[in-house]
């Protein structure tokens, strides 16, 4: 089909295409077309990696903006809506405003009005409507980008209920859903009432095989001789193939070397691979692109001062690199652009790129096939969709030829093996994973919260519309777990129940609109409510946790009046500044909404010890050792919670990598994650009247800004951060106020001549005359603060979002 032949789609869009070289569809999209996408007609497209989805998307979108409406694009990682956000930008030129959501989970997005495109992920778009974000109900379209993960565990749920509220409360909505090839399209179809487009078609070749001994064996049969030589892995030898120019006889080059991507099993598994692939690339490079990748290099460390840091820049430097949730947001976007831009040769990455960024290569390399699965106990083979989704990186249309994805053998079983699970196999079948419990818990109460919902009888008439009730064939089981969701929601005080009709309280309303597990908004009220009840002391011995029974001589099981006068003034003598922020940081990182650090081989005893020494600190009875599963919880809560102090009390970053066994990402994933629940507890606190929203708000900015007690205030200023308001406090300006009347020479010397960065500090501080012309540093300040690339301590700049938090990755 013709560019020109569009139907639906304004006025300017066939140029623009050509203007981008795209004469023709290709023959998906096509059938998009043909099927009403640029009509408003509902549209599956079920196709392979980089044959043409974004494009269908927006056909969908621009055709429903051109008839006076508003389109969503929803994405699954905030990596993901900055590249979208960027690729759609480009229509800006013809008067279409495009915007992107994806953090603060309270706001109801207003200044999204406005936009004719938003780009947000699942979760921000379900935050958007439970805080009744006015303008969702003028979207006309919506776009679901990897409709598939409405298979994954953790995101999934939230994905299919926020479908299914959006296509409630506008009832013409055009909902278009993309995805890779799927073993059950036609059932998301069924359930989106939607055409479906099913297609194997990719633009360029893309050739499925297994490595095994001296040869790449083909899926078509054939076979090509892939040597291997002597003390040489076959991951190298497939490198150091791609890498090397095709020549003819007559030594004319027929086809230039190509990229790598290498999928393996763990963080450190792609680390130490790609150090050793450095030596296969370092010969391939050319003297131009060793100076171009030296900057890149230089930037990565810039970045951070942690040893993970390092050891990328060393691998790029040599044309290689490692990819994984460790990294932090500034390292993950120098890889991907450096391997765009064929700079970097061969990347390592755990499966998470498969379902990220638009990074395709030459070849793609599934080294490893098996991962540990902490519910079989071991190391399980990963599924076909995820294999699949790796294979379909391979291949870049207008840069390479074709594409192949291999698999490396270790025996000729194997080989077969992985012909027959892999190869040859079409990709599971996607199902819905909306039952269960604590997927239920919090979109339940949302449901009802947000007015979608005033009865028992009516939440399951939703919950009717959603993907689990079109797969289901068990009579009652959606019904009975979601009743015993309702009496946990009413015991914990979120809901109310009378005859049937369900309304939400204050508290419920709060939770809701705060994003919260409701499991972790109880857990955060109990431990609150637990200090403050003891008189900000933690349970000693002869006192009862709260909701315990009585430890006191008190066997009877009454408590006496003068018991009660006591309790009664210990909660009203107690300060909430007495609260440690350990506590704070052990509270929330026992909620199920921070993902805990695991306990490592011979730590147990160390935390034990950790916890004998301030168990006073902490908010909550602590459970018995005999409990294992709750006692083995309250450790791993600690040790995050420890993670999160250090941070906080200015510990360095790579200190911190070191000590905890994480990476950059990790850090700044668990101080996100530590701040927003903080903010839910001021919040919380101040829902149910506890008066301790002072100290969890002190804890909140120390962790945000990763400094001591002293430097609250003055981290707080735009563009000072934890290190420099360091030195600023030691060259005498010990707060905002301070900063905004200082000497300007005595600001620059605090830091270290950087005269952009004094006056940006001293603008946003609100200093009259922020200017740095003419000024020279004040001889006689002199600050000791090491800090290795003069950053401000974050290894992120003041607005970035590392994907990392709340799940991603």
């Amino acid at each position: 089909m013709d560019v020109a032949d569009l139907s639906g789609v304004p006025d300017w869009l066939p140029d623009h295409l050509r203007a981008d070289g795209i004469e023709a569809l290709y023959p998906p999209q096509a059938e998009a077309v043909e099927a009403g996408v640029t009509e408003g007609e509902n549209l599956v497209a079920a196709i392979p990696t980089a044959s043409g989805k974004t494009l269908i998307a927006e056909l969908a979108m621009l055709s429903s903006v051109a008839r006076g409406g508003k389109a969503l694009y929803i994405v699954p990682l905030r990596a993901l809506a900055s590249e979208k956000q960027s690729d759609f930008e480009e229509f800006e030129q013809y008067g279409l405003d495009v915007g992107v959501s994806t953090g603060n989970y309270e706001s109801e997005g207003g200044w999204l009005a406005d936009k004719d495109i938003v780009v947000a992920t699942s979760e921000k778009v379900d935050s958007l409507v439970r805080n009744d974000a006015p303008w969702i109900e003028d979207l006309t379209c919506v776009v679901t980008d990897e409709v598939h993960l409405v298979d994954d565990g953790q995101r999934g749920p939230t994905l299919e209920v926020t479908l299914a509220k959006l296509r409630r409360l506008n009832p013409d909505l055009q909902t278009v859903a993309l995805s890779a090839t799927i073993g059950n399209a036609e059932a998301l179809a069924t359930w989106l009432d939607a055409e479906l487009v099913d297609s194997d078609w990719r633009p360029i070749e893309l050739q499925k095989g297994v490595h095994y001994g001296q040869a790449l064996h083909l899926e078509d049969g054939s076979q090509q001789r892939l040597s291997v030589r002597n003390n040489e892995k076959p991951t190298a030898a497939i490198v150091r193939d791609t890498l090397t120019d095709e020549v003819d006889e007559d030594g004319t080059v027929v086809e230039e070397g190509g990229s790598t991507l290498v999928f393996v099993n763990s963080r450190r598994n792609a680390e130490a691979a790609a150090g050793r692939l450095a030596s296969t690339v370092r010969p391939h490079l050319t003297g131009a692109e060793r100076e171009r990748l030296a900057e890149v290099a230089e930037e990565i460390r810039d970045v951070s001062d942690t040893e993970t840091s390092d050891d990328l820049a060393d691998a790029v430097a040599d044309g290689a690199a490692f990819h994984h949730a460790g990294l932090s947001r500034g390292h993950r976007e120098l890889v991907e652009d450096a391997f765009r831009d064929r700079l970097v040769k061969v990347v390592c990455a755990t499966p998470t790129l498969a379902a990220g960024v638009n990074t395709p290569s030459r070849r793609v390399v599934v080294r490893d096939w098996r991962r540990y699965d902490g519910s079989a106990g071991g190391m399980a083979p990963l599924s076909v969709l995820e294999v699949h989704q790796m294979m379909g990186r391979a291949g870049r249309p207008g840069m390479d030829p074709y594409g192949e994805a291999v698999l490396i053998a270790n025996s000729h079983d194997e080989v077969d093996e992985l012909f027959e699970r892999y190869v040859w196999a079409d990709p599971e079948p996607v199902r819905s994973k909306l039952a269960a419990e604590p997927a239920l818990r919090t979109h339940i109460l949302a449901t009802v919260a947000s007015g979608f919902a005033r009865s028992r009888s009516g939440l399951l008439e939703f919950l009717e519309q959603t993907l689990y009730a079109s797969q289901t064939d068990e009579s009652g089981r959606l019904e009975r777990v979601v009743d015993d969701v309702l009496t946990y929601l009413q015991r914990n005080g979120f809901l109310e129940i009378e005859a049937g009709e369900l309304d939400a309280t204050s508290l419920g309303h709060t939770v809701s609109r705060l994003y919260l597990d409701p499991m972790s908004a109880a857990e955060i009220v109990d431990g609150l409510r637990d200090w403050e009840r003891r008189g900000g002391r933690a349970a000693t011995d002869g006192e009862a946790a709260d909701g315990d029974e009585p430890t006191t001589p008190a066997e009877s099981g009454f408590t006496t009046a003068s018991d009660l006068a006591e309790e009664a003034q210990a909660a009203a003598d107690a300060d909430p500044d007495d609260i440690s922020a350990l506590g704070l940081y052990h509270l929330v990182s026992r909620t199920p909404d921070m993902y805990q650090l695991y306990l490592r081989s011979g730590e147990r005893e160390d935390y034990e010890m950790e916890l004998f020494e301030r168990e006073a600190e902490l908010l909550g009875p602590t459970p018995s050792e005999y409990e294992e599963g709750r006692f083995e919880d309250w450790l791993s809560a600690l040790k995050t919670a420890r993670l999160l102090e250090d941070w906080a009390t200015e510990v360095d970053e790579s200190t911190i990598t070191d000590r905890y066994g994480v990476g950059p990402g990790d850090i700044r994933g668990k101080v996100e994650t530590a701040q927003w629940l903080l903010g839910a507890a001021e919040s919380l606190a101040s829902e149910v009247g506890l008066d301790a929203a002072r100290a969890v708000s002190e804890a909140r900015i120390r962790v945000e800004h990763g400094v001591r007690e002293e430097l609250v205030d003055l981290a707080g200023v735009r563009g000072v951060g934890r290190k420099r308001a360091r030195r600023l406090f030691e060259a005498g300006i010990d707060d905002r106020a301070a900063l905004r009347d200082a000497e300007k020479s005595v600001v620059l010397a605090a830091l270290r001549d950087r005269r952009k960065t004094a006056e940006n500090v001293l603008e946003n501080a609100g200093h009259r005359n922020p200017s740095m012309e003419g000024v020279e540093p004040a001889p006689d300040v002199s600050v000791d603060v090491e800090d290795g690339n003069d950053r401000g301590g974050s290894d992120e700049s003041d607005t970035a979002e590392d994907q990392s938090s709340l799940g991603d990755f």
